[in-house]
């Protein structure tokens, strides 16, 4: 195991971490796409992003388009590289506003996460689309751990905590049971060649009915490229 530092809150860390990982010249057969912050109070990255959208969905937009070529250059026809992302089923009430993707105009905490997490989603299933046109050795799918006994609440009011702390040990998964899926996704042989799959309980299941507008999938792609300074090869495909 070897440590490789990466702040996906900084588009500048992201590019040195992809750096230092390229120059050792390693294949990449699996990215766990699992960081990220939950119902913070209105913040911003230090690129002036809103912090769920920069950290939880821009960080890994780009880390994920920045690491493509090793991507592919790993994958091959009988195991392919997998790209897992890791959502949550408050994507299922985010709605995503592209006119406002940084919550400018009214932020709430809640909204911003299941809008970040709902991006993901969209994200994914556009990413499967542009690897199976390229035709490369690469699948893409997004997971929802479940509720999980994490800090990821260290903000929710403070009557949830302790609820929380209170049932946990009987609604909430451990870490390890909340890990499964993510686990399930990067190695089960029954993954192999399957691609923009929605995961939940090691289980193939629908995501939210917006999350399949591809109309929308190829907006976010393009405004996500202009945000984070990447060319946009991807709008010149179907």
């Amino acid at each position: 195991v070897e440590f490789l530092y990466c702040d996906l809150a900084s588009m500048k860390s992201i590019r040195q971490f992809v750096q230092q990982f390229r120059a050792k010249k390693c294949p990449l057969h699996v990215l766990v796409n699992n960081a990220g912050v939950m119902l913070v109070p209105e913040r911003k990255t230090v690129d002036g992003f809103e912090e769920h959208f920069g950290l939880n969905y821009l960080g890994h937009f780009l880390l994920t388009n920045l690491l493509l070529d090793t991507l592919k250059q790993s994958g091959t026809h009988s195991h392919n590289a997998r790209i897992i992302t890791v959502s949550s089923a408050t994507h299922y009430v985010g709605k995503l506003h592209l006119n406002d993707l940084q919550s400018r105009c009214s932020y709430s905490p809640h909204g911003a996460y299941a809008q970040s997490k709902l991006a993901l989603v969209l994200f994914t299933y556009r990413l499967q689309h542009l690897l199976t046109a390229n035709g490369s050795h690469v699948t893409a799918n997004v997971v929802d751990p479940g509720v999980v006994n994490t800090e990821l609440y260290k903000h929710v009011f403070w009557v949830v905590k302790v609820v929380k702390w209170m049932t946990a040990w009987l609604f909430f998964k451990t870490p390890e049971e909340g890990a499964s899926t993510t686990i399930y996704a990067a190695v089960s042989p029954e993954m192999e060649g399957a691609g923009g799959c929605y995961l939940y309980n090691e289980e193939r299941t629908k995501s939210a009915d917006v999350a399949y507008d591809e109309e929308l999938q190829r907006r976010l792609w393009t405004e996500s490229c202009k945000m984070v300074g990447i060319s946009d090869e991807a709008s010149r495909l179907p």
